[in-house]
């Protein structure tokens, strides 16, 4: 993604006439800087879902509020960039604040590492443990993020009870005269420290851990539903109703680790939000660490279903017309049909593959700010959680249809959205006011 500074726009601020500057800013939700006089001081940064109201209140001195914070004095220039959703805008947030304060700007916005669960596979005797700093040398055996440390020592704690992996976190030298723990007592660790197990049997349960984490735990529920329809078939039933207490087990440790669980170096994913441009959804794609866009996609020509009518209605979209060659004929409904999909489908990869254009590695702190930023807006309540989200299948393939469904799903909300906004005579406040001012 290209820092916000090349894609932001700047008026000049007098402070003997705010209202000539303030009157030219838009009412709409935006990220803003404030630039002073001296080119070394630190600017205002913020975002907010109203640019002209909240400068006026920053800007325009007022004798009715005389406590209120006031800045007039020090600005001479207002840059700023038209968002389209709470997301866009903290990522465009975090990008001025990284340009202006490098890894201070973690900091500034409350962006915590999120927590990882870390196979240690290059002990001779591989265990789990719950980390904030996940290696790059090691993203493959890295499994997140979750939602908070606690949520991954649970589902650290959850695995560990479906197999016999050790727990210790010594450096094992295994000896016939170590005394054991209480969990190679238990008959709940193979006890590779006074060699209870082959070191072929241990690197066994060890590749089983990292094939369920890795997983999510679906190749485990295939083997065991293989099994108990087998024994099913075969009239066992009791061997089948065990074998199915077995696959509750595993599906409620599975339910622990919601979709966005991957190993760090194969977490990808396209998150779609709305826009600020009219008849477009904007696409973000996080790879690599990186969250890139937005992206816009154009709606023009999707029919858009009206949810909220309960009923099959569309809302009236302008519809994209394709040309017919001279002397051709109109093709049938059912070609057109097919043809229009088609093109709709094209111009989303086409919008997808702009996003995924090679860039530079991104630095230790845009890595964590960016991982951070989708935690925080994954783990949200749904109900608090604008936009859609959707990860490649198994070939490394996007859901080409589900996204283009999804795309019409927020279409549909955000017509939705300013019709009721035109019907009550003004815009839809879309989120809290947010500013970080310089020190």
């Amino acid at each position: 993604m290209a820092g916000p500074a090349g894609g932001m726009q700047s008026i000049a601020f007098d402070p003997a006439d705010p209202r000539a500057a303030l009157s030219a800013l838009p009412e709409r939700p935006a990220v803003f800087a404030l630039y002073g006089a001296e080119a070394h001081a630190e600017p205002y940064i913020g975002r907010t879902p109203n640019l002209r109201g909240r400068l006026a209140r920053l800007l325009e001195p007022s004798p009715r509020h005389p406590r209120r914070l006031q800045l007039a004095g020090r600005v001479r220039r207002i840059a700023f960039a038209l968002s389209g959703s709470d997301f866009e805008s903290l990522l465009a947030q975090f990008a001025l604040l990284s340009e202006v304060y490098g890894p201070r700007a973690l900091e500034r916005m409350h962006l915590r590492p999120p927590a990882f669960i870390r196979y240690l596979g290059g002990n001779p005797y591989p265990r789990l443990v719950v980390t904030n700093k996940p290696s790059q040398r090691e993203a493959d055996w890295a499994y997140g993020p979750f939602a908070s440390r606690a949520a991954a020592e649970r589902f650290a704690e959850e695995v560990l009870k479906l197999f016999l992996l050790r727990r210790c976190t010594d450096d094992l030298h295994p000896d016939p005269s170590h005394p054991g723990c209480v969990y190679s007592e238990m008959k709940m660790c193979l006890a590779p420290c006074y060699k209870g197990c082959s070191d072929a049997r241990y690197a066994e349960e060890a590749d089983a851990v990292e094939s369920f984490l890795a997983t999510r735990g679906e190749n485990r529920l295939v083997r065991l539903r293989t099994e108990r329809d087998r024994a099913s078939e075969e009239l066992a039933f009791e061997s089948a109703a065990a074998v199915h207490a077995q696959v509750q087990r595993v599906e409620a440790v599975r339910a622990l680790a919601p979709e966005l669980v991957r190993p760090m170096s194969h977490l990808r994913a396209v998150i779609l939000q709305n826009s600020a441009a009219a008849d477009e959804v904007s696409i973000f794609l996080f790879e690599k660490g990186l969250l890139r866009g937005p992206a816009g996609f154009s709606t023009l020509g999707m029919r858009i279903q009206n949810e909220r009518s309960g009923s099959s209605s569309l809302f009236a979209q302008p519809i994209a017309v394709e040309a017919i060659p001279e002397g051709g004929q109109e093709p049938a409904a059912e070609d057109a049909s097919k043809i229009h999909r088609g093109l709709l489908e094209a111009r989303l990869e086409a919008a997808i593959s702009e996003l995924k254009l090679p860039l530079a590695p991104p630095n230790p702190v845009t890595r964590q700010g960016h991982l951070a930023l989708l935690k925080r807006w994954y783990y949200r309540p749904e109900a608090r959680r604008p936009g859609e989200i959707f990860f490649p299948d198994q070939q490394e393939r996007w859901p080409i249809k589900a996204i283009l469904r999804g795309a019409g799903r927020i279409a549909a909300r955000a017509i939705a959205g300013r019709r009721e906004g035109s019907d009550s005579g003004g815009p839809v406040a879309p989120a809290e006011d947010r500013s970080i001012p310089g020190r």
